[in-house]
């Protein structure tokens, strides 16, 4: 396993925490080629030194995947620098603090969609082109359990883009297998990731330390 990935190049989203730093790792000791994406400068450079730490081939850039441009500038630097994209893993995401019916703003709304479902998208997007070039590629979509079951803990507009994001995920391999690209949705529960710290009611020690580790996300990336 350490060096199936060797040659391919991985572009993770909100790699620089959470989720995504997980699965950063793990595809980099898998032999692959690491690019990681965050909005916050300090805590993806903080992540690219802690893969590189470690022995990774990795590289990092400041990207929020909300801003279209930004995102189609580093797919078309990764592209050209390398020659390919093989993996994409879309892992950034947010949540707001009010999140029910009753007290989500209309700006929380848009933010929250913004990076969940729209940044997401504009990532595929964005990717596909090289994927087709190449005739393969895999697409791995960091989705909830609230996608299937929304709850008034996960909040309105996180449940709708995860759902929205699992229906994505199958119109991507609906359209695209025939260019050899495919696509998958993870569908965990409650993960101990600092997406958490957004809640109105913090979990306790023991409730994270009971929750899917962010190290377990990065094993099934």
């Amino acid at each position: 396993m350490a060096a199936s990935l060797k040659g391919q190049v991985a572009w993770v989203t909100g790699g620089g925490s959470g989720i995504g730093l997980a699965g950063a790792q793990a595809l980099a000791q898998a032999g692959a080629h690491v690019v990681v994406t965050g909005r916050n400068p300090g805590t993806t450079q903080a992540a690219l030194a802690t893969l590189r730490a470690g022995g990774a081939s990795a590289q990092a850039h400041v990207v929020d995947v909300a801003d279209k441009a930004a995102v189609q500038a580093c797919a078309d630097a990764i592209a050209q620098e390398h020659g390919r994209i093989d993996i994409l893993v879309n892992s950034a995401g947010t949540n707001t603090v009010a999140r029910s019916l009753d007290s989500i703003s209309l700006d929380d709304w848009d933010a929250v969609i913004a990076a969940n479902l729209s940044g997401l998208f504009y990532v595929v997007r964005a990717v596909l082109p090289t994927m087709r070039r190449q005739g393969a590629g895999l697409i791995v979509n960091v989705s909830s359990w609230a996608g299937l079951y929304p709850s008034r803990a996960s909040g309105v507009a996180y449940g709708a883009s995860k759902r929205a994001v699992n229906s994505l995920t199958e119109s991507i391999n609906a359209e695209e297998c025939q260019h050899g690209i495919r696509a998958t949705a993870l569908i965990p529960g409650e993960v101990a990731t600092p997406i958490l710290d957004k809640r109105p009611v913090q979990p306790t020690p023991e409730q994270r330390e009971a929750m899917v580790q962010p190290e377990d996300m990065g094993r099934a990336i």
